[in-house]
């Protein structure tokens, strides 16, 4: 199963000079709960906003960059080589950024979003989800609090067969 798991704004904003423009703590505990022991697919300015890699996971990175090979992580030139080397057998998910995203849209099984209420200056968006291809299979609203900026909810997409 093909994930693409991402925080979007209303907007569809993703992110700014790469970087996340909100801070939600439960999502960030959610990510790493639903990605930890799994393949996960980003492309390089993804991987380098991290300060290291995200522990107990495989990371794939995808570059055209030929010379670029982090210690630890597997490189390759195409979404179709990524999904080549990861596991059939376990969900991989497909972690950002919008080029990504925009990529691996088509292969996606499932949409694991986490929709931030508010609207965003951005320079990266995720790919318009489209109702006649996706369905809204679950949604779990929270409200903003003192460690939470934003409402925000955890939504659930399938792939409409």
């Amino acid at each position: 199963m093909i994930i693409l798991i991402a925080a979007i704004a209303e907007n569809d904003a993703l992110g700014k000079n790469n970087d996340l423009i909100w801070h939600l703590p439960n999502d960030f505990k959610r990510f790493k709960a639903v990605t930890s022991g799994h393949h996960i697919i980003m492309g390089r300015k993804t991987f380098e906003s991290f300060p290291k890699p995200l522990p107990n996971r495989t990371h794939v990175i995808i570059t055209r960059n030929e010379a670029y090979h982090p210690e630890g992580c597997i490189v390759v030139n195409s979404m179709e080589k990524a999904l080549e080397i990861c596991p059939k057998e376990a969900p991989i998910y497909v972690i950002g950024g919008g080029e990504i995203y925009a990529l691996a849209m088509p292969f996606a099984d499932k949409l694991d979003v986490t929709r931030v209420h508010h609207e965003f200056e951005a320079d990266t968006f995720f790919p318009k989800i489209d109702r006649t291809k996706w369905e809204l299979v679950n949604t779990e609203k929270h409200s903003k609090d003192e460690k939470h900026q934003y409402d925000y909810s955890f939504e659930t997409y399938t792939r409409i067969l």
